[in-house]
């Protein structure tokens, strides 16, 4: 078994024994404890009693942080005429139609959010078998497919998360950096958990959100209290 090194010992030392904390206890603890040579991201992962395998208990939806997630996003538009014209002015990285499926289907993807016109959609659905399974492919229920591009990429590149959950019925996301003022942080997760609650799908069962952890991209995680995160 490889030795620990002493930054992660130290952390992990910091972390016994403690679990179901407050959201703020839980973002004081992970900032003072993140010492990676980068600006490490807040990562929120949460266990939900769903299976998204029934159509019924599928979970997604979009939110827009208050305090934004201190990471630049890349976003591509599939659009033409006016509408790429739209896309453009309002700051999108990438614009086209043709041309940028036959690029996705060479193998490029440069961009983190897709975005297209309803009319695009014949054009995008080629590439369901590329972009699905990197969470990419536009949607009209997050607000991907959509003639207001240009509301769309401004809340793409102003702090908007999507969410998703997988098949174990896990929610995982960025929201926010560690560099970030702790006050900030916690609005962000009130408002992603706020958000993943209003999403919870009709074929639920029981305990719908049954454990919530937080954690640095370098760090050890820890649980925050359902309650206090909800508010309940």
């Amino acid at each position: 078994m490889a030795k620990l090194g002493k930054r992660t010992k130290a952390a992990r030392e910091a972390f016994a024994g403690k679990e179901n904390l407050s959201v703020e206890e839980a973002v004081a603890l992970i900032k003072s404890n993140a010492s990676a040579k980068f600006d490490e991201t807040l990562e929120i992962a949460m266990n939900l009693g769903v299976d998204p395998r029934h159509a019924d208990q599928m979970v997604r939806g979009v939110v827009s942080l208050p305090n934004g997630t201190g990471k630049t996003v890349r976003v591509a538009v599939f659009a033409r005429g006016p509408k790429a014209e739209e896309a453009q002015k309002a700051g999108a990285d990438i614009v086209g139609a043709e041309d940028l499926m036959e690029t996705i289907q060479a193998g490029t993807i440069e961009f983190d959010r897709c975005i297209a016109t309803p009319d695009m959609m014949p054009i995008v659905g080629r590439l369901g078998k590329i972009l699905g399974p990197r969470n990419l492919m536009p949607n009209p229920k997050v607000g991907t497919v959509t003639m207001d591009v240009a509301d769309a990429v401004a809340k793409a590149k102003g702090g908007e998360v999507q969410f998703k959950a997988e098949k174990a019925g896990v929610v995982h996301a960025g929201i926010g950096k560690i560099s970030f003022d702790e006050g900030k942080l916690a609005e962000n997760v009130r408002a992603f958990v706020d958000a993943v609650s209003k999403a919870k799908p009709s074929g639920a069962k029981g305990a719908y959100m049954k454990k919530i952890a937080l954690s640095s991209t370098m760090g050890p995680g820890v649980t925050i209290s359902v309650e206090n995160a909800t508010g309940n």
